[in-house]
């Protein structure tokens, strides 16, 4: 079944470095989304590490089938966000998932095409690090839906902003055109005086993205809040108002449905 041909947006979260949150962005792109009054569906396609179920509070649910296909987990009772994960399905959270490139594969494509996700508006598509068998497959596979495009994460330094640049022309090569860049861990926002420490540095994901004519939807600052909610699967923009690491993936959300709304 064309189970993507209902969706209307797709988006699929990159990035050519591990530790760089791309998980967390994820997750917060999806729960921005869904405060400005969208209907989200998350896919996490990291088959080894897929840490998107604990960081809604999900471990431990079953996935259950419907005619049309698998239906997702959904994490509120409206059915606004639903997720879906090789987590899932493992029987024991501390299982590894020992597979090769085609096993691999295989499941990215029944995920791609047997997940019902009733006609949401955004689909985020949590990828692992780098440029290999799983994004090509995601890329391939999802070529015929015209997807939005990719979001990009990275950290400052300049060892993290050179694996996104690679990205870059990861998505040139596919043809997957790029939505914008987000640099996270962008400084530390004291939480007694709100002096911003630049501990990683700062720019790095700006500068790449004016160096690439991409844009740039914004810098997140770390906030120990953040952690925690992900830690306890907590709505961490509902839980943290008026902190400047929601303002800013407040403001990255509002920048990417802007985005999307010019696109053809």
């Amino acid at each position: 079944m064309n189970h993507l041909s209902s969706v209307k947006h797709v988006i699929i979260i990159l990035s050519g470095k591990g530790g760089v949150g791309k998980s967390t962005m994820a997750v917060q792109i999806t729960l921005g989304l869904h405060a400005a009054g969208k209907k989200v569906g998350l896919l996490d396609v990291d088959l080894c590490g897929p840490s998107i179920p604990k960081m809604f509070n999900l471990e431990g649910r079953d996935i259950h089938q419907c005619p049309e296909g698998w239906l997702p987990v959904y994490v509120d009772k409206e059915q606004k966000i639903g997720v879906m994960s090789i987590g899932f399905l493992l029987s024991d959270l501390d299982d590894a998932v020992v597979w090769r490139g085609p096993k691999k594969n295989a499941m990215i494509k029944q995920f791609l095409s047997d997940v019902y996700w009733q006609d949401v508006d955004y689909l985020i598509i949590d990828t692992p690090p780098g440029t290999s068998d799983e994004h090509i497959t995601v890329m391939e596979a999802l070529r015929a839906y015209n997807p939005d495009g990719a979001i990009l994460v990275t950290t400052p330094q300049a060892v993290a902003v050179g694996d996104v640049r690679r990205e870059l022309t990861f998505c040139r090569k596919t043809h997957i055109p790029v939505v914008g860049i987000v640099e996270n861990m962008s400084g530390y926002v004291c939480p007694h005086c709100s002096e911003c420490t630049n501990i990683f540095s700062k720019g790095g994901g700006q500068s790449l993205a004016e160096q690439n004519n991409v844009p740039f939807l914004g810098s997140i600052p770390i906030d120990r809040h953040l952690t925690m909610s992900l830690d306890t699967g907590k709505n961490f923009l509902e839980e943290n108002p008026g902190s400047p690491a929601v303002e800013a993936i407040s403001h990255m959300v509002t920048r990417l449905i802007a985005i999307d709304k010019d696109l053809p």
